[in-house]
C-alpha cells in the first residue's frame, strides 16, 4: 500500500513532527518506509527520515507492507496532518 503527499509546513518535514511520524509508525508491525525524489528510509529511523532533507512543497510517497497495513497508513496520515505537515 502507498500513498503520496506534499508537505506544507513552512519549515518542511523538521525534526519535532518527524520524531512524531517516527514515533508513531514504531507502534505498527508493518514495514514502512518513505521515499523522496527517489530515496527510499525507513519511516521508524528518525536519522534516516531526517537525512531526506523535505521541504515545503517536497512530494513524499508513505509505503507500507504488513498484515497491520491499513491501520499503519491510516495512523501516518493522521500524524503528519496533526502535526500541520500536510492539509
Amino acid at each position: 500500500m502507498e500513498k503520496k503527499f506534499v508537505i506544507t509546513d513552512e519549515a518542511g518535514l523538521h525534526a519535532r513532527p518527524a520524531t512524531v511520524v517516527v514515533n508513531t509508525a514504531s507502534n505498527y508491525d508493518s514495514d514502512i518506509y518513505l521515499e523522496y525524489k527517489g530515496r527510499r528510509v525507513n519511516l521508524k529511523s528518525i536519522m534516516g527520515v531526517m537525512s531526506l532533507g523535505v521541504p515545503r512543497g517536497g512530494e513524499i510517497t508513505v509505503i507500507v507492507e504488513g498484515g497491520d497495513e491499513e491501520a499503519a497508513m491510516e495512523g501516518i496520515e493522521n500524524a503528519l496532518r496533526e502535526r500541520g505537515l500536510i492539509d
